[in-house]
C-alpha cells in the first residue's frame, strides 16, 4: 500500500484494472488514499480479503465512490475477520481506500485483499463466467494463480489452467524438464562411445594363406638369376589372395608374409602350371 501512496503526481490519477491484489504488512504511519476505476461503466468492483489482521488503531475504510468523502462502505480495523466481512461489491465503477495506521505494529498486522471488477451476467457478458457466481470477469485473469471468482472456477475448473506457461514445460517444472533433457542427451552420448569401443577393439580379419614348402625355393641374386620353379601341386589358389590385393594376376606381400622379406612379388599364369618367383632384398 504504501508504494502507492507515495506522494507523487500520480497518486490522485484514477488507476484503472480488471483485478489486483493489494498487500500491506506491518506498514507504520500510513494516511493514504487510493482510487480504482473499471475499464467500463458496465462493471463495478468485489472486494475480498484473503488475509485481514489489522491493529485495533489501524483503519482500512473503504468507499464506494470515486473520493474518500461521505459515509464509507466499511470501516475495517483489529475486530474484522475475513471471513466475517465476506465479500464487499460496489455500486458505482469506482472504489477508493483510506489506510490509516500508527507508529507501532508487528509482521502479524496486516492485510491481503484482492479486488476484481466484475460484470453482470444481464450485460452480454462475453468473457469468463464464474461457475458458481452471476457475474463475469475479464479472461487476463483467469489461471493467473489468483481466486478472482471467489469460488476458485478460474484457478481450477477452467481448461486453460492445464496450459504450459513460463514456469513448465510439456507439463512438468522447467528444472524437471531440464533435467530429463540432461539425462537423455547423456545416455545417447553413452551408447554412441560403447559403440565406438566395441567397433575400435574388433580384431582384423586374416586371410587364409597356406605354408609351401621353402626347400623348393632358392633365393634370386641381385640379378635375379638363380630362380626355381615351384612344384604345381604347391600354388595356392588363387582365391587365397587377399581380393583388395588381386590385381590382373598379381598378388602382392603373399610371399613376403612368409619369408618375412619387405616385398615380393608373385605371378600367376592363366592356367595352372610353371611359374617364376622372384625374391628382392
Amino acid at each position: 500500500m504504501q508504494d502507492l501512496c507515495k506522494n507523487h503526481f500520480l497518486q490522485q490519477v484514477y488507476r484503472k484494472i480488471d483485478g489486483a491484489v493489494l498487500k500491506s504488512r506491518n506498514e507504520r504511519n500510513l494516511d493514504c488514499v487510493v482510487t480504482f476505476q473499471t475499464d467500463s461503466i458496465l462493471q463495478r468492483f468485489m472486494l475480498r480479503f484473503d488475509q485481514l489482521s489489522l491493529d485495533c488503531n489501524d483503519h482500512l475504510y473503504i468507499y464506494d465512490g470515486a473520493h474518500a468523502v461521505g459515509p464509507h462502505k466499511a470501516d475495517l480495523s483489529c475486530r474484522n475477520t475475513k471471513t466475517a466481512v465476506g465479500a464487499l461489491f460496489t455500486k458505482t465503477n469506482f472504489v477508493t481506500l483510506k489506510y490509516v495506521t500508527d507508529g507501532w505494529g508487528t509482521d502479524l498486522n496486516g492485510f491481503e485483499l484482492v479486488i476484481t471488477a466484475i460484470k453482470d451476467h444481464k450485460h452480454d457478458c462475453k468473457e469468463f463466467r464464474c461457475t458458481k457466481r452471476e457475474f463475469c470477469i475479464a479472461t487476463d485473469l483467469v489461471c493467473d494463480g489468483v481466486n478472482h471468482c471467489g469460488d476458485d472456477s478460474d484457478e481450477a475448473s477452467f481448461p486453460k489452467c492445464s496450459r504450459n506457461d513460463a514456469g513448465t514445460m510439456f507439463g512438468m517444472s522447467m528444472t524437471l524438464f531440464v533435467v530429463a533433457i540432461v539425462s537423455g542427451i547423456l545416455i545417447v552420448c553413452s551408447f554412441i562411445v560403447g559403440v565406438s569401443i566395441c567397433v575400435c577393439r574388433r580384431p582384423p580379419l586374416h586371410h587364409q594363406t597356406t605354408n609351401f614348402p621353402l626347400a623348393e625355393l632358392t633365393a634370386a641374386g641381385a640379378n635375379g638369376a638363380g630362380a626355381r620353379k615351384l612344384p604345381e601341386n604347391s600354388l595356392p589358389p588363387t582365391a587365397m589372395c587377399p581380393p583388395a590385393k588381386r590385381m590382373n594376376g598379381l598378388c602382392r606381400g603373399w610371399l613376403g608374409a612368409l619369408q618375412g622379406r619387405s616385398e615380393s612379388m608373385c605371378a600367376y599364369p592363366a592356367q595352372r602350371g610353371n611359374f617364376k618367383i622372384k625374391l628382392e632384398k
